[in-house]
């Protein structure tokens, strides 16, 4: 049995250290920041920053975990599709989604649970959520 406990673990860990030449979840590019939006107030800009930047901007701090797989992968995947969505680094191009962005922080799927258990400043209480929700209603107006 301690024979088999050990095989199944030198795979274990040989596997963990295949996957790490695995390409994806490697890039980490943040682009340039090309126009930011024009928040109603620097609260608002701030609580953007702390809980939508990581993701939503081309201003990523990319943290240890992001370089060792399979972590990296699903980081990667969600910088990638959450710049695709929103990107308040490219403002210019995306002010028309602040529409569908005050859906996601009033249907609470916006920052997700699994972004704020490693990031607990950016699980909003309920008052820093109208105000999120606020500031992305003033910035699609402006935008009309």
């Amino acid at each position: 049995m301690k024979k088999i406990v050990l095989i199944i673990g030198a795979i274990l860990v040989g596997v963990f250290i295949l996957i790490q030449f695995v390409p994806y979840g490697h890039d980490h590019y943040n682009p340039p920041v090309i126009n930011t939006p024009n928040w109603d107030n620097a609260q608002t800009a701030d609580l953007a920053q702390h809980a939508c930047y990581e993701c939503h901007s081309n201003q990523t701090e990319w943290p240890w975990y992001s370089y060792i797989a399979p972590t990296s992968w699903l980081v990667e995947y969600d910088v990638q599709h959450a710049r695709v969505n929103l990107n308040f680094s490219e403002w210019s191009t995306y002010q028309l989604m602040a529409g569908d962005a005050v859906a996601m922080v009033q249907a609470g799927k916006m920052p997700p649970w699994r972004y704020w258990i490693l990031h607990p400043d950016a699980h909003l209480t309920d008052a820093q959520r109208q105000q999120l929700i606020q500031g992305l209603q003033a910035l699609e107006s402006q935008s009309q």
